[in-house]
């Protein structure tokens, strides 16, 4: 049986949008999903299903966490192979002075066009360095992120996908768990 990991968007941010882990764990369970696990408060659950089909886990996921809780957060689901071939083309992997606090993945609910991408390149040039691969942004913010200007608003806006960010060492927690 194939093991996902759905990464939700903003619950557990601030104080607002509040889920319980143990609720989420009984969502997923109620839900069809086996040996259901989530990873710390940021809406990381890591679960077996007999579907092949993650997107179609994904759009059922959200419209029961909907109902549930009464207020939407988007969901990306990738199968554990999905993330070790992430891990695999981590852009930034043989550079070491690069840290790994500051990497970051942007899970993308679809893959960009070619051209979003290029949009994306020339409307903005700040420090951060940043590869689209696939359906993932892999970014280093070498200031950190909290005073960034290239923003999960302006990333999905301009690449025309929604998707949730994943510090590199919770993509290795979550690989690891999956395993």
């Amino acid at each position: 049986m194939p093991r996902y990991v759905a990464l939700l968007r903003a619950v557990n941010v601030g104080g607002k949008r509040s889920v319980k882990m143990s609720d989420l764990r009984d969502l997923y369970t109620a839900c069809g999903m086996y040996d259901v696990v989530t990873y710390i408060q940021s809406g990381n659950i890591i679960f077996s299903s007999e579907s092949l089909d993650a997107m179609a886990l994904q759009t059922e996921l959200e419209v029961a966490f909907a109902s549930r809780f009464g207020f939407a957060s988007d969901t990306v689901v990738r199968n554990a192979t999905e993330i070790a071939a992430i891990i695999a083309r981590n852009p930034f992997a043989d550079q070491p002075d690069r840290a790994s606090e500051w990497l970051v993945v942007l899970f993308l609910a679809d893959q960009p066009s070619p051209t979003a991408e290029v949009d994306l390149r020339q409307s903005y040039a700040g420090p951060e360095t940043y590869s689209v691969i696939g359906k993932e942004v892999f970014l280093y913010y070498p200031n950190g992120i909290g005073r960034s200007k290239l923003t999960n608003v302006l990333l999905e806006r301009m690449l025309r996908t929604r998707g949730t960010v994943r510090n590199w060492n919770t993509v290795l927690k979550l690989a690891a768990m999956l395993e």
